[in-house]
This record gives C-alpha cells, structure tokens and sequence, in this order.
C-alpha cells in the first residue's frame, strides 16, 4: 500500500462512488483481501480527519491523550507524557492534518479562526491553535473517549475506587444528593462522571451540558446540550449559561454540568437551589480545599458577591468527590483520593474533609464524616466502614 493509492481511494469517493468501489478501483493491480481491508481502513481514518498514523495511536485503550506541537508529537497512557516518533511530514502537513480533524468535526479552521474546539465522528476531543495566536507551530491536542464506557465495577478494579469510595458515591447516587467533581486536567472527573450516571435509575432524565461533548454514560435516557462559539462575525454564539437555563425547561431528573468555568457557576447554583436534586458538575481544582476559592472566583465573573457565592454553593452541594493522579509502584493511577463538604463561617465559604486517602490502602476520617454520613445514609456509612475495617 502506498500514499498513490490511497490517494485515488479518496478521490473516488470525492466524486461519489462508495467505499467499496473506491478502494477496488485504487487499489493496484492484484490486490488481496488483506490489503483491501488496510486500504479500507486508511480510508476510514482519513474520513474521520484524523489520518492513519494517529488513528492507530488512538486505538490504543491505553492511550488518553495525543498532542502534537508542530512535527513532534507525545502521548499520555496514564504514566506522564512520552514523546514518541510519528511521521507526520512537515509543519505545512500538520497544519493541513488539523484542518482537515477541524472539518470532521463540523468546525472552521483557518487563520480568520485559529483555534478551534469539537468532537471528531469517534467521539475523541480535539483542539486545535494555528500559527499566529501558536508561536509554536500548528498544536493538536486530542483527548479520547475510549474510557468512557468504563463502569464503576471497572473503576474498582483498576484501582481509580478503592474502598470505601465506591461504596460512599454509589450512596451520593441513591440518595439524589448534589455533587462538584474537582481535580485537575486529566485526573479522570469525566470518567469517574460518566460511570456514577450509570448508575442513575434508567425511568430518569439525564441533561448533560458541556462545552465539548464528552460525558457517554450508559443510560437508556441522556440528552446532551453543547456550547456553540459565535462564528467569525461574531454573533451565533451559545453559552453554557443559556444552555443551563434551557435545561430547566427540559424537565431534567438529573442536571449535570461538564464542567464549571465561567458565569454559568451562577445558573448551575440557582439551578441546585430550585428542587433539582441528583445534580453534578466538575471543576479545576488541586484539592477539596482549594473548590471554595475556585468557586468564589468564578461567581465573581457573574456578578456574584463572596457572601452569596458562599450561601448558595453551602446550599446547592451536599458533597465534593477530588481526583488526582497518585503514584503507586512507579505508576500513575487516577484516583478518588478525598471527599469533603461545603461550610460557611461568617460568610466564609470553606470545605472540610470527611474522608480521604492519599496513601494507597490507608483511610483517615475527618471533621465532616458525621455530616457526610447524613448525605449517603447510615446503612451506606457502615457498609463503606466494614470495607476498610472500622467499626462505628
């Protein structure tokens, strides 16, 4: 197999003809069935924008993120980064391999829009900066979807849930309580995310509101709201914000927002503090301690001020679940490490720790256990004690 032919494949199917028939008539002379099937699927990696070298980096279950940084490309399968060897041409090719991932997405790519964020067909995030606002050269950074049918058994398993933590969020679940996920980039809130909404009773609604698709939990019964940029003229946009008061409209048993970064921090609170119980959200954050200023922060760019911020958020959310990447035997492992509850003190808005475990297989109770065991129940708090031996 060579680029001619592949080349003659795609051109056949730019004027019309089907897969099949292209790949036959690009195909060289005497072609066997294994080579076809290659051919076939080159097409197919092409029609999905991300090319063949990098689908083949994607179909790695290991592998979470691709970013390429002008010709150099690195990977990350849970371990850090690692710069790998890719041949992906010269930067006018990349260039032209993150124009052409902007287009399978439905997005517009050129230096009147240089940046761009979208959803490729496969479900992987992609996001993209051209030369310009890049001094860099054309950056593609690409976040995939392969974990994010992974269920909470899964979780358990890989060690992301070690006891009690399963126990206790599948408790958060049950009992409808509203939850913030923080944690910072790639510590796995989405995953962890998707897997507990599994776990919603298949008679509700589910409304996911995110920037970029990404949430996929299994449920018979999810609608997805997505944020839309205004185009180059600058009107057409779509907040998350009026996405959120949309959602209200939509009936929602469970509201669930991708991620709190901007003003819509304020519709996500007034939303929880209305009836919507069963609600969850993600946010940057290095630790449950760190969510309250995160929080005061962000109301800040709605108008909010601390005091209300601080009433409302103490209202609005029963628990914090914090994620963070742990080494354990030389390995990065993604997990649960804390869970905390909201407080206000004079106005203050802090959080107190109930439960955390930074150190593999070593559990500490803190101040806010007893308040926590009032969210999850007390059946679920003895049920996660036994896990790790502790009577109460």
């Amino acid at each position: 197999m060579n680029d001619d032919e592949l080349s003659r494949v795609i051109r056949a199917v730019s004027e019309g003809r089907g897969r099949a028939l292209a790949v036959r008539e690009g195909a060289r002379s005497g072609a066997g069935i294994g080579e076809l099937r290659a051919l076939l699927h080159e097409l197919r990696s092409w029609e999905a924008g991300t090319g063949p070298r990098v689908a083949q980096l994607l179909e790695d279950s290991k592998v979470t993120d691709v970013l390429i940084n002008s010709t150099t490309a690195w990977i990350d399968r849970g371990v850090g980064l690692e710069k790998i060897e890719l041949d992906l041409g010269d930067a006018q090719d990349v260039r032209a391999l993150a124009i052409r991932m902007a287009a399978a997405c439905g997005k517009r790519l050129d230096d009147a829009s240089p940046i761009v964020d979208g959803s490729l067909p496969g479900g992987v995030r992609l996001h993209a900066v051209l030369p310009g606002p890049s001094a860099s050269g054309t950056l593609i950074s690409l976040r995939t979807a392969s974990v994010a049918g992974l269920s909470i058994v899964d979780l358990e398993e890989s060690g992301s849930l070690p006891p009690p933590f399963a126990t206790f969020l599948r408790g958060c679940v049950a009992r409808r309580a509203n939850v913030l996920v923080s944690g910072a980039t790639g510590s796995g809130k989405t995953t962890l995310l998707s897997a507990l909404l599994s776990l919603v009773p298949e008679k509700e609604r589910i409304i996911c509101i995110e920037e970029v698709h990404e949430l996929n939990p299994q449920h018979p019964h999810v609608v997805s709201l997505t944020e839309r940029r205004p185009n180059i003229q600058g009107v057409g946009g779509i907040a998350l914000s009026e996405l959120v008061r949309a959602a209200m409209r939509m009936r929602p048993d469970r509201l669930v927002l991708g991620e709190c970064r901007g003003p819509e921090v304020r519709d996500v609170l007034l939303a929880l503090n209305t009836g919507h119980d069963g609600g969850w959200a993600t946010i940057h954050a290095n630790g449950s301690r760190e969510v309250p200023a995160r929080l005061v922060a962000l109301g800040a760019l709605a108008g909010m001020s601390e005091a209300a911020v601080s009433a409302q958020s103490v209202a609005a959310f029963d628990a914090l679940v914090h994620m963070s990447r742990v080494k354990v035997k030389d390995e990065a492992v993604r997990r649960v490490c804390e869970i905390a509850v909201l407080t206000r003190e004079g106005g203050e808005l802090g959080a107190d720790i109930a439960v955390e475990s930074h150190a593999l297989g070593v559990v500490k109770f803190g101040p806010a256990w007893e308040r926590f065991c009032e969210v999850i129940g007390a059946e679920c708090a003895q049920r996660g004690l036994q896990e790790v031996g502790v009577s109460q």
